[in-house]
């Protein structure tokens, strides 16, 4: 047994263990009854698999949830989130327990699933199904990658592992095949995975729809697979995790367990899988488990059983100590250590990436924006070490690889790079990505055709609620893409990822726009999505003032020439991507017709919504007819325009040709626009 488990062994007895797992069911029993709401089955089920790993094996300091070389948990099956919330309460973290008895109520820190930054302790929010898993192989691949950069002989300062608690639905989810996949390839062997084999599902009993060999499906993967260990038997899985340890594969623990165990008229059906067991059942179930105590109660020698605060606070000690022998020898990689782990970026990384802005603007060149991007990563790769790059096999289309750039292999000893194949998984790419973020240590972003956001969107979601830094690349964003037609071609995505709270949606016009989008979505606590084009789009002249501009998402890109404007005789155009080109088109055919218009480049709506009331009047002053262009569906942009307003867009599929022919058959012309502007400027009142 290693140094870190020999630590953290105890040497509890049987009946001490089985005490404590009746201690984490009571907790899930009582919450759950007392909310009239929850997922009691699986807590009651995995709840000496928790004593096995909690007490024996994970590395964690309650009184210092954010220690950098802890070990990570992830509870994939979040909706067994009693279970996380009880091993958080009894092993020493700042949650009390009118937390749990406040659990799924509204402002607790007990929320229906676990979302991290809401309670201390949990690394990642969870709850449809697969992520969490995903999000775990990302979390043990920051890890290796940060082992190879940092480590140095006779000086392991990061040096933890991965478990994940999962289910039979994290295993169904799709999600599941493509993140195992990628971890049994890399052979990330810190990665542990503890599988909750109960057999039932809400439906009922998973034989009728789930009748994989699970087991030989992750063997197949390159796994380590360990077999039939009995779950309610805290030695066995105790063993189990050992041998974990010593493996130099990724690991999957299938446990066979009891869904409800305890419950003693419900225990392995479908019935306490997600609801209370009522009161009936759950006065019986103290009973069969002889547990006297009333709801809620812990008795004071099983909470010091459970308690890890002295152990944890050691064992980060410990670290530190080590931590300042490193620091000795290794003064830079040290702080360089310490200024990653916290999330911070490099002092003065801002004035070198505006720089990017500024050569940008003087270059000049017309290049299709997924070109511009990547010139952008160029540069940004020399301000940020920690950036982390990659793609869903289209490296060569997405342009996400810089010329420094070394693949993510496993070498003899050490998995190592900067840029990762994450073939073709874009769902699993996209939560890989948040674990990376969420461990901390690398600012990760990954890539792939925008009109496969939809595999990845739950991914995005769960990013903007998380708060994650993630940069999601999508080029080949309409039918600019051309041939490949239209189950390429994106029409609804800009318009619906624009949709979900929390996502900045940048669809830059040109170099200049793509790299200020690059700037703002590594300068934010927030995932950002890039939307770029395949085709070459035309550079765009601005003075400073502009360029400056452009971090709020929309500004005036070419004004009215007339100093008296706006009058009854003006419009404004607002427009995106390669349709600002357009808007640009229209203003001299619209001057020969007497009238001015304003092109409003809005690279970012959702940017552009968060400035101030006087910022959004000045670029889009009231009273004043306003047309939007936009390759892509025209009802988003009736909250810019208004009802009387217009839209040059398109609300249909595309088709296969190439990309002039489409703007054309489609009408998304400087024509289109120049007619829609005089019919919005003839139907408005005066200013």
């Amino acid at each position: 047994m290693n140094a870190v488990a020999e630590t953290l062994e105890r040497p509890e007895t049987r009946a001490d263990t089985r005490s404590m797992a009746n201690a984490l069911r009571m907790l899930a029993v009582d919450a759950v009854q007392q909310a009239n709401s929850g997922h009691p089955g699986m807590p009651m089920g995995m709840a000496e698999i928790a004593v096995a790993l909690w007490r024996r094996h994970l590395k964690h300091n309650p009184c210092n949830p954010d220690w950098a070389d802890r070990d990570r948990f992830v509870l994939s099956n979040g909706h067994g989130s009693m279970l996380l919330y009880g091993l958080l309460h009894l092993t020493g973290y700042d949650l009390p327990v009118d937390e749990l008895k406040r659990f799924r109520q509204l402002h607790s820190k007990t929320p229906g699933h676990p979302e991290v930054g809401v309670t201390p302790g949990v690394e990642t929010t969870t709850g449809p199904l697969g992520q969490g898993f995903a999000n775990a192989v990302g979390m043990a691949l920051a890890e290796a990658l940060l082992a190879s950069e940092f480590n140095r002989p006779g000086h392991d300062v990061v040096d933890h592992r991965t478990y994940v608690f999962v289910g039979d639905g994290c295993l169904m989810e799709g999600i599941s095949h493509e993140a195992a996949s990628l971890a049994g390839t890399l052979r990330l062997n810190k990665l542990t995975v503890l599988y909750d084999d109960n057999g039932i599902s809400i439906d009922g009993h998973v034989a009728k729809w789930f009748a994989d060999d699970t087991p030989a499906r992750f063997a197949a993967y390159g796994w380590n697979v360990l077999r039939d260990v009995d779950g309610h038997d805290v030695d066995a899985v105790d063993r189990a995790l050992q041998d974990a340890r010593d493996s130099q594969r990724p690991t999957l623990i299938c446990c066979k367990t009891v869904i409800g165990k305890g419950a003693p008229s419900m225990a392995g059906t479908h019935d306490v899988h997600g609801a209370p067991l009522g009161a009936k059942e759950a006065q019986a179930t103290r009973e069969a488990l002889d547990w006297p105590h009333a709801p809620f109660e812990i008795p004071a020698s099983i909470r010091q059983l459970w308690d890890a605060r002295d152990e944890g606070a050691s064992a980060e000690a410990d670290w530190a100590q080590r931590f300042a022998a490193y620091r000795e020898e290794y003064t830079a990689q040290a702080a360089e250590f310490e200024r990653r782990a916290r999330g911070a970026l490099p002092a003065r990384w801002r004035e070198a990436a505006l720089a990017l802005v500024r050569d940008a603007n003087g270059d000049a060149q017309s290049i299709a924006t997924r070109k511009a991007s990547q010139i952008a990563i160029e540069g940004l790769a020399r301000a940020l070490p920690e950036l982390l790059g990659g793609s869903a096999d289209l490296t060569g289309s997405n342009l996400t690889r810089w010329k420094d750039a070394s693949t993510v292999s496993p070498g003899e000893s050490s998995l190592h790079g900067n840029y990762i194949h994450f073939g073709v998984r874009e769902f699993g790419m996209s939560a890989v990505l948040n674990g990376i973020a969420l461990h901390r240590g690398y600012l990760p972003f990954g890539g792939t055709f925008l009109t496969f956001s939809d595999y990845s969107r739950n991914a995005l979601r769960m990013a903007a609620l998380m708060k994650t830094r993630t940069v999601f690349v999508f080029t080949h964003d309409s039918i600019g893409l051309g041939e490949d037609g239209p189950t390429h071609q994106s029409v609804e995505h800009a318009a619906s990822l624009r949709l979900i709270p929390g996502l900045d949606v940048w669809r830059p016009c040109d170099t200049v726009e793509t790299a200020q989008a690059w700037v703002s979505a590594i300068d934010r606590d927030r995932p950002s999505c890039l939307l770029l084009s395949r085709q070459n789009l035309p550079f765009i002249a601005r003075s400073d003032k502009q360029i400056d501009a452009i971090e709020r998402g929309g500004y005036v890109l070419r004004d009215w020439p007339d100093a008296s404007a706006p009058n009854d005789k003006c419009v404004v155009l607002i427009a995106t991507g390669s349709e600002v080109a357009l808007a640009l088109g229209a203003i001299d055919a619209l001057r020969e017709e007497g009238i001015l218009a304003r092109v409003v480049s809005m690279p970012s709506t959702t940017v552009f919504d968060r400035q101030s009331h006087a910022w959004r009047e000045r670029v889009l002053p009231p009273g004043v007819p306003r047309v939007a262009v936009e390759a892509g569906v025209t009802g988003f942009w009736r909250q810019y325009v208004g009802l009387e307003g217009g839209v040059v867009g398109m609300d249909t599929f595309g088709e296969s040709a190439p990309a002039g022919a489409l703007f054309e058959h489609f009408g998304v012309t400087v024509g289109a626009v120049v007619d829609e502007a005089r019919r919005v400027v003839s139907t408005s009142g005066s200013v």
